[in-house]
């Protein structure tokens, strides 16, 4: 190794998004971010992923934040370090797929107000989904970073990946990431995807994973001994688990290396103990289950992220058929090949896990159809890699046909309309954007924010009449 040209692995740093959404349901607050990112700018991440995924959700719906305030702060906080965000493709951050003219605003004002790298992904690989967002990207003369879904099955071979990665490169994306949601990857698959992708392709390659099977950390090592460029992870307090291998563990895993990150432990350390009391206040509230901790080696032998496990589990106990576990679970490989082997991340694991559930419940496969099962059935959410079964559409829709379109070329513009329904309720050009994801929520965050005002006047109000008594 000691001939190899030196080639530092560069580090995204997940904590301030992934590593608290995996962990803790992504309930840290802006405040408690705010006070160590200097610290935190002076490392020489490569970026620090801060923004996006459920946190714009998490942030209006259970800590009444303004996510675009809180991109804000970051900002101005964050003077060396790249700030990056991730993004579902068509669907943004919501649920469902937005018009195109929501999709390119959206990826505007994330630029605007401090993004520089998006990493954009499809719960299906279907880059079609995509490619809204990449050309926004590319206008603002932003980093777009295409993300493709690792899973296991049929039609997911090396070929597949490769073919994948070149497309993305032709799409015009400025870098590749492997997602890997559920820690699927092990070491010496990771030798030989990235092996193959280095000579596929010139852009720089990052590999995302989580700790769940707990193989994460070997799997970097060995990625980045193959050319990897950039590795995911997590200040330790908030690291392994569901979570992200630990930043302090593979940066004195590469030093003395080739790799080596160059990283101050002093200073990461630091770091860790500022971080470090909010873990200890998670676990005693419950907020941390220790359970998401432990190596759960399920997740290799069923290929089901961790989250769709205590998903699966909590939809069981509802219905009090826990007993019914294993059937479940036995059950999801059927469903998924039945609906063309999707990879499973928000929401195709959700619309599988639960039609599993209700194929074993039922006594009777597809007897009763969710209607999220019937929109992937109808091609609403994109293309899988394999086609879907043909008895199973015909069960689920009978001779309705599936849309083969990309699913967003039927959706009229949509900004206009959305824009006009806030006019009351309107203080920024983002609350558009908003409210077009969670209308619902949005609502009540505007409400509450505009009686927060009132009651701030109000004060300020008494505090004047005290000063000059009429």
């Amino acid at each position: 190794m000691a001939e190899q040209a030196k080639k530092p692995v560069k580090i995204t740093e997940t904590i301030l998004r992934d590593a608290h959404q995996s962990l803790i349901a992504t309930r840290m607050t802006t405040e408690q971010m705010l006070p160590i990112i200097d610290k935190m700018d002076k490392v020489g991440y490569h970026s620090v992923e801060c923004w996006g995924g459920a946190t714009f959700d998490a942030s209006l719906r259970f800590l009444k934040e303004d996510p675009w305030e809180r991109l804000r702060k970051l900002r101005a906080g964050f003077k060396n370090t790249k700030l990056q965000m991730l993004f579902r493709g068509q669907n943004i951050l919501g649920y469902r797929h937005y018009a195109d003219d929501v999709v390119a605003y959206f990826v505007q004002k994330s630029f605007a107000n401090g993004i520089d790298i998006i990493r954009i992904f499809d719960a299906l690989n279907d880059l079609r989904n995509l490619e809204c967002a990449v050309n926004a990207a590319n206008k603002e003369k932003g980093h777009a970073q295409i993300a493709i879904s690792y899973t296991l099955g049929d039609a997911y071979t090396l070929d597949y990946y490769v073919g994948m990665a070149k497309r993305i490169e032709s799409m015009g994306a400025s870098s590749i990431c492997i997602k890997d949601m559920a820690g699927l990857l092990v070491p010496y698959k990771a030798t030989e995807l990235i092996t193959a992708l280095k000579k596929a392709v010139k852009i720089p390659i990052d590999l995302h994973t989580h700790y769940t099977s707990g193989v994460a950390g070997m799997t970097y090592l060995k990625a980045v001994e193959a050319g990897c460029d950039i590795i995911d992870t997590a200040v330790s307090p908030f690291a392994m688990g569901t979570s992200q291998p630990a930043t302090e563990v593979m940066v004195e895993t590469f030093k003395g290396t080739p790799f080596d990150t160059g990283f101050d432990q002093k200073l990461l350390a630091e770091i860790a103990d500022y971080f470090r009391p909010m873990r200890d206040e998670a676990l005693d509230s419950g907020r941390l289950n220790p359970k998401v901790m432990g190596v759960n080696i399920k997740t290799l032998l069923y290929q089901v992220p961790g989250g769709m496990l205590s998903n699966l589990l909590s939809q069981l106990k509802e219905q009090k058929a826990e007993d019914r576990y294993y059937d479940v679970l036995e059950e999801i490989p059927r469903v998924r090949k039945d609906f063309g082997e999707p990879p499973l991340v928000t929401p195709s694991s959700q619309i599988v896990g639960t039609q599993a559930v209700l194929n074993v419940l039922s006594g009777e496969r597809y007897k009763m159809v969710t209607k999220e099962s019937k929109a992937m059935l109808s091609g609403q959410y994109g293309q899988t890699a394999k086609p879907f079964n043909p008895e199973v559409v015909k069960k689920a829709i009978g001779d309705a046909k599936p849309i083969t379109c990309r699913p967003a070329d039927l959706i009229k513009p949509e900004l206009k309309k959305i824009e006009a329904e806030i006019t009351d309720w309107k203080e920024q050009d983002e609350d558009v954007l908003t409210y077009a994801l969670f209308p619902q929520v949005a609502l009540d965050f505007f409400k509450y924010r505009q009686a927060q005002k009132t009651k701030v006047d109000v004060a300020a109000a008494d505090t004047q009449n005290q000063a000059y008594p009429v």
